[in-house]
């Protein structure tokens, strides 16, 4: 797009040369060039040197300085332009007060940019811009483009004094020719084969090489393209070629025999040497040998001095181009970075735009019925996640959406078992999510929920437990001698009752102590199998009591640190919890087998399964479903487990429960 712009600005300047036969339609339409791209400046003028030496207004647009002449002798910005022979750009004349002079107070000039017009060191004329408003705030770009068209000028201007003598139609011709294919370049190579071509007709000469300067070093001349046969560079013609690049000025050996400077090194009759020049500055030289000295050398010089101009513009694309091209390589390596960090997180990402349709989407987002990204994309979020609508994502959303502020939430999931840490912000074309999983931090908050809790019923049976069990074993001590006494004989069935509920109490206390135990447990190398199978008898009483079946399936398993009596209260608490949850004729199942580096000790019921409810409460001290139940039998299960350094994990289902007791295999 870049180049299409940059050639269609070309067109424009090189069709204004060929189309203008007389100098006063070049300035004018030169004038409506600066008007409608500089934007900036409300008078522009071109002023040409007089036979007086002075330089007056021959076309611009605005009333500003119209009837003015300047004179060289009395005007110092006139006396710097030709001294320095650059332009001139002040924007802001409060700042440059040497050079007020009668006109800029007289007309409140704010601001102003003078370009010279130079051909050979002769200063035609000058481009002025100015502005009695506001001052003027002119890009590179934009003064650059002023001295194109003032180096326009000096070449039409030079030109129409060639045009102006007869025998010079033909010429005419050919320039228009010249401009007409250096219009259709658009590359280097073919500007210099197009001044080649012409340079050929006019010199009558087919050996032609264009010597150009290195950018980054002044003193380096290349070869960079020839006509004929090829001519490397001696010393003696490389001094000749630097030699014009600081005059400036065409050089032409008629007999280089003669010529004492190239010391036989050259086998060419005749030597021509022009300046490649654009706005003033020299970028090589083109050289024509074997030239009759008879040929129309300004002409020569005008196809060099219109190829160059062409020649900077192209390069000037070149560059621009070649930006575009590195800069947009930047921006996909570094958007395809930012794609590839968004990716790899672990976590789902996507962005909606304003009418909710996903936008984009990362690898890592969950999307329901085994959707892909592809079929997701362009559609709306609320067509792919109807479950969502009316829950706290979609007041959320909306919420982020309409107030332009970043929310921070979580939820449950709707279509899976998992928890959501959902933060959205707002971008200029939507919103922007992430989607994080805390399920096993929610697991982590509730494990130290009732880790919590056990350390509080740690602290109440430390503090209590010998203050109420020193008077219970008092009363329980005089229950019995009354129950000894025959007088009391018919209180029997009183006392005995009373002596059980002191006894379950003591059994309460018993299980706070042992759920509050913080101690570490006294562990040996013992055989989990072994400890199972002593407790069978026991628990096949029980079984046989509430007609009831016990299976047990035990693996090869590795020996464990292991305190014996707790393991023995664990299992029985969990056995039992299995007989209370099944009917009559249903069966117990406790195994135990290896599972990568852990040992499992599984108990499974086939009891109608755990409510949700009830599984958040898990393990909560004195929650109990039971009639007659403490609350605290899975306390002191997950206490005995922890002081195992093992875990316990849960399965529920309609078809019964299991629990995973997972030691860790030494």
């Amino acid at each position: 797009m870049v180049r299409k712009q940059m050639e269609y600005i070309q067109h424009e300047k090189n069709a204004t040369l060929i189309t203008s036969l007389g100098q006063n339609e070049v300035l004018r339409l030169v004038a409506v060039a600066i008007s409608e791209e500089i934007l900036q400046c409300n008078a522009a003028g071109i002023y040409l040197r007089q036979e007086d030496g002075t330089y007056k207004r021959m076309a611009g647009y605005g009333v500003m300085l119209e009837t003015m002449i300047f004179d060289p002798e009395e005007d110092l910005m006139i006396q710097r332009i030709m001294n320095t022979k650059q332009t001139l750009y002040i924007p802001d004349m409060s700042m440059d007060h040497h050079l007020v002079s009668d006109y800029v107070e007289a007309f409140n000039i704010k601001s102003l940019l003078a370009s010279p017009i130079f051909f050979e060191d002769e200063l035609f004329g000058l481009i002025f811009l100015f502005n009695d408003r506001t001052p003027m705030c002119l890009s590179e770009p934009e003064i650059q483009g002023v001295e194109v068209y003032a180096h326009m000028v000096s070449v039409a201007i030079r030109n129409a004094g060639i045009f102006k003598h007869r025998e010079l139609i033909a010429e005419e011709r050919l320039m228009q020719g010249v401009l007409r294919d250096l219009c259709m370049s658009t590359s280097s190579e073919d500007s210099l084969h197009t001044c080649f071509f012409y340079l050929g007709k006019v010199l009558h000469t087919w050996q032609l090489a264009a010597y150009l300067l290195d950018p980054c070093d002044q003193h380096t001349i290349t070869l960079i393209k020839t006509w004929g046969d090829k001519l490397e560079l001696g010393q003696s013609l490389t001094t000749l070629i630097q030699d014009v690049v600081k005059a400036k000025q065409i050089l032409f050996i008629e007999d280089v025999r003669e010529d004492e400077r190239l010391k036989g090194q050259c086998h060419m009759k005749s030597i021509l040497l022009i300046p490649f020049a654009s706005m003033g500055q020299v970028a090589g030289v083109i050289a024509a040998f074997n030239v009759y000295p008879d040929v129309q050398i300004p002409l020569a010089q005008s196809i060099v001095d219109a190829t160059a101009l062409t020649l900077s513009n192209v390069q000037y694309v070149d560059r621009l181009e070649n930006m575009v091209e590195e800069r947009t390589k930047e921006l996909a390596a570094a958007n395809e970075k930012v794609t590839s960090i968004i990716d790899g997180m672990t976590d789902g990402f996507f962005t909606l735009d304003q009418e909710w349709k996903f936008t984009y989407i990362n690898k890592h987002q969950f999307l329901p019925q085994n959707k892909t990204v592809t079929e997701v994309l362009g559609k709306s979020i609320w067509d792919i996640f109807p479950k969502a609508v009316g829950t706290a994502m979609y007041k959320e959303f909306h919420r982020a959406m309409r107030g332009d502020i970043p929310v921070h939430f979580e939820m449950r999931s709707v279509y899976e078992d998992v928890w959501h840490e959902i933060v959205a912000y707002p971008y200029d074309d939507g919103i922007c999510c992430l989607f994080k999983n805390i399920t096993e931090k929610k697991k982590y908050e509730k494990e130290l929920r009732r880790l919590s809790s056990l350390d509080l019923i740690g602290q109440m049976a430390a503090g209590i437990s010998h203050e109420i069990r020193n008077p219970m074993t008092t009363v329980r001590g005089f229950l019995q001698l009354l129950k000894m006494e025959n007088k009391f004989i018919q209180y029997k069935r009183y006392l005995d009752l009373m002596i059980e509920e002191l006894d379950r109490a003591n059994a309460i206390i018993t299980e706070f102590l042992s759920i509050g135990n913080t101690r570490t447990s006294e562990l040996q190398m013992l055989d989990l199998n072994t400890i199972v199978h002593d407790i069978v008898p026991l628990i096949k009483i029980d079984a046989a009591s509430q007609s009831q079946i016990i299976a047990v399936e035990t693996g090869d398993i590795p020996q464990l640190l292991l305190n014996r009596n707790e393991i023995r209260q664990l299992l029985m608490n969990l056995y039992r919890n299995g007989f209370e949850a099944m009917n009559e004729g249903q069966v117990l199942t406790i195994k135990t087998y290896k599972e990568g580096n852990h040992v499992v000790l599984a108990v499974q019921d086939q009891g109608a399964g755990i409510s949700p409810e009830v599984m958040e409460k898990l393990g909560t001290p004195f929650f109990t479903t039971k009639d007659n139940g403490t609350g605290l039998g899975l306390g002191v299960c997950y206490a005995i487990a922890a002081r195992h350094n093992a875990t316990i994990d849960i399965e529920t289902g309609s078809e019964g429960t299991t629990f995973f007791i997972k030691f860790q295999a030494n």
